[in-house]
């Protein structure tokens, strides 16, 4: 294989038309090969030493490559832990910059760059190649033909995201090809989108698509990282994910897809840490090519600084890496049309080491770049480092996880008390958090329930998580679910029971969809998908964590046609959209944009909102052109009596939904006054035009 000086830009294996430039950023390495293999990636045909070095990157042009060529690199240099370094030729590792993966990982002791069970741990120094357990880089042509592909482009107002997982929204479906239930051409499956646009959501977002690989010790308890927060490749996608005819471009066909039918794509990425773990994980890319650039290390360099949990840190702090990031995100976005990104464990992005700087290099990067800042950016507003819990605190341009308003409205129907004001805050956008730094109310994600945590239905079927499937002994998952098993836990044939919990669910959701913000629903809550009490199924690869399809029982065909129509509504009534922060000030006659209502119909007072026990409590909203929407919850254990009085302005009021059956009634206009009697766990709500 005939090789030239090339170029130090771009960095990986680029195919230029005539040949291949490869590129890989080394600060401290000696010399680094490049591996070729057959197709199937089993047999290493020949290495070759990149020839030249600039500006701390090694490069070389192949004239006589081409698309399809199998490689892998090899970087020499010292191997010294107590000052960082950790290079070890005799491992094949992953370029950080390949496109395409082909194989899997196969757990051996020789993945690790030290030799495993050693007195000296990873002190010593691991002879064995590694080449035949490890994935392989593929040299790929970019160039795709997208045709009349167009951007949905919905704005932030008009977003309704659901969470969803690749194998899980297509694995049960029985019409979608099995071949291709599972990955990236099933859920482009016509039936799926179809289905999704049915639903009501505007955008879908995936969990971890970038390479990721099953951990050890989960496969040898015969588990696997089902949920994918354990990225390794930051520009290739997950090759389980791709179906076996497929290639390089199925993801590419599935944004297409997505985007006729007006449905914007976010991916979950996690560029806060890698699948290499800590001081004992194993050698497979960056570890192996500048431990000491690619990872934030400890005040001994021997070991790393980690405020993830999971083992060690990228250090977004050094050029080389910060620009690997931004790259990944560019060629997300422009070569494969993503519309927008969430940020696994945020917090750790924007750490000065010990301190979270919302003007941190990493965001300040992002924030001025003309193609990054442009697309929709979500954070998880946390990590496990000091003052790890940053809601509100990320930068403009920034929308957040919003957990607090989460917590709230899970307390609220859970019959806690000291919770109705924060709740009320949530229902406005949470703008005691958000409003600041000309930040909307768009940038509080609402949601009930997501990945990590209970689904809806076992949220009101289970009082305790119960993850002995993970096998560690059900002590993983959160403990505070504030969750509520309406008297059974688990499955009940009771059929009071059973009605309860389908009014708590539906008041739960509810209470999202009619907040400000933007809201998010997990896949699989709309048809009562159940973990059987699991709280951390991040491990699960089966139909608990998969969408049912069929099978579905009676109560949960009522709660899917509900949802519809919740989302609908939502989306119907610009209202329940605002793009302001509403704060009680005049907008027709006597009228305010909120008014806050006791069941008397009067204004709520001071001493009302100090009342730990409140439970029950009106929001009436009225906008500009005489719109009003009055809501009605009853949080209390009793139905309770609303009075609809003259000064709230409306000629007559139309009830157009409940939670405790569900029904979308249109009721002739009440004249007022006029009394309703809300029903316990309920939310009544009715429209009317203001005077």
């Amino acid at each position: 294989m005939r090789v030239n000086v090339g170029i130090p830009y771009p960095l990986g294996a680029t195919w230029d038309g005539s040949g291949v430039n490869i590129a890989v950023f080394s600060a401290h390495a000696e010399r680094i090969e490049v591996c070729l293999f057959d197709k199937r990636g089993r047999r290493e045909i020949s290495r070759v030493a990149l020839p030249e070095y600039t500006h701390e990157v090694w490069h070389g042009y192949f004239p006589d490559m081409r698309p399809g060529q199998v490689y892998g690199l090899r970087a020499y240099g010292p191997y010294d832990p107590p000052n960082g370094h950790r290079f070890n030729p005799n491992k094949l590792l992953i370029d950080p910059y390949a496109k395409l993966l082909v194989g899997d990982l196969r757990w051996h002791d020789a993945c690790f760059g030290y030799r495993v069970g050693s007195p000296r741990q990873d002190l010593s120094f691991d002879r064995r190649d590694s080449a035949f357990v490890m994935p392989k880089c593929v040299v790929t042509d970019t160039a795709v033909t997208w045709g009349n592909d167009v951007r949905p482009q919905h704005s932030w107002s008009d977003t309704i995201i659901y969470e969803a997982h690749v194998k899980g929204i297509t694995a049960l479906h029985p019409r979608v090809p099995e071949e291709l239930r599972g990955t990236f051409g099933g859920l482009a499956d016509t039936r799926v989108v179809d289905y999704l646009v049915k639903l009501g959501i505007t955008a879908i977002e995936l969990m971890p698509v970038q390479a990721f690989f099953d951990d050890r010790y989960l496969m040898e308890k015969r588990l696997t990282n089902y949920w994918g927060y354990n990225t390794i490749g930051f520009f290739a996608a997950a090759p389980r994910y791709i179906s076996p005819s497929g290639g390089v471009h199925e993801f590419k066909r599935m944004v297409r897809k997505l985007h006729e039918a007006g449905i914007e794509i976010i991916l979950d990425v996690v560029y806060n840490h890698t699948a290499e773990g800590n001081e004992l994980g194993p050698t497979l890319s960056f570890r192996g090519l500048d431990n000491a650039s690619y990872y934030i290390l400890g005040d001994e360099p021997r070991y790393y600084f980690d405020t993830t949990g999971c083992g060690n840190t990228l250090n977004l702090k050094h050029p080389r890496v910060l620009q690997m990031v931004m790259d990944s995100l560019r060629y997300w976005i422009e070569e494969c049309h993503v519309d927008g990104f969430r940020f696994d464990l945020a917090t750790a992005l924007g750490r000065e080491r010990e301190t979270f700087e919302p003007s941190s290099v990493f965001f300040d990067t992002l924030r001025q770049d003309p193609v990054i800042s442009r697309v929709k950016l979500i954070a998880e507003p946390w990590d496990v480092g000091p003052d790890g819990y940053q809601l509100g605190n990320f930068p403009p341009g920034w929308a957040e996880w919003n957990g607090a308003h989460r917590d709230w409205v899970r307390s609220f129907w859970r019959g806690d008390e000291n919770v109705t004001p924060d709740l009320a805050g949530g229902l406005l956008g949470t703008a005691s958090v958000f409003e600041r730094r000309g930040r909307k109310p768009w940038a509080s994600i609402n949601f009930i329930t997501a990945h990590d945590g209970f689904t809806l239905k076992d949220l009101y079927s289970y009082d305790e998580r119960h993850n002995e499937a993970n096998r560690e002994e059900n002590q993983d998952g959160h403990s505070d679910n504030r969750s509520w098993n309406c008297g059974v836990e688990g499955p009940t044939d009771d059929p009071g029971i059973r009605r309860l919990r389908a009014r708590m669910r539906r008041s739960a959701l509810a209470t999202i969809m009619l907040s400000q913000g933007t809201p998010m629903l997990l896949m699989g809550d709309e048809v009562g998908r159940t973990q059987h009490g699991n709280n951390n199924a991040y491990c699960q690869d089966h139909p608990m964590n998969w969408l049912p399809w069929e099978g579905i029982d009676d109560d949960d065909e009522a709660f899917l046609k509900f949802v519809r129509r919740l989302l609908d509504f939502r989306q119907t009534r610009p209202i329940l959209r605002q793009k302001r922060f509403l704060h009680g000030e005049p907008v027709k006659g006597a009228m305010h944009d909120v008014t806050w209502l006791r069941p008397s119909g009067e204004p709520m007072t001071e001493e009302d909102w100090s009342n730990n026990r409140l439970r029950t409590f009106g929001l009436m909203l009225c906008d500009e052109q005489g719109s009003g929407l009055l809501i009605l919850f009853n949080g209390a254990p009793e139905a309770v009596s609303f009075t609809l009085s003259r000064e709230m302005g409306a000629a007559g009021w139309k009830l157009v939904m409940r939670t405790d059956t569900g029904e979308w009634p249109l009721w002739d206009l009440m004249r007022t006054p006029h009394t309703l009697e809300v029903p316990d766990r309920t939310i009544f709500v009715l429209e009317g035009r203001i005077k």
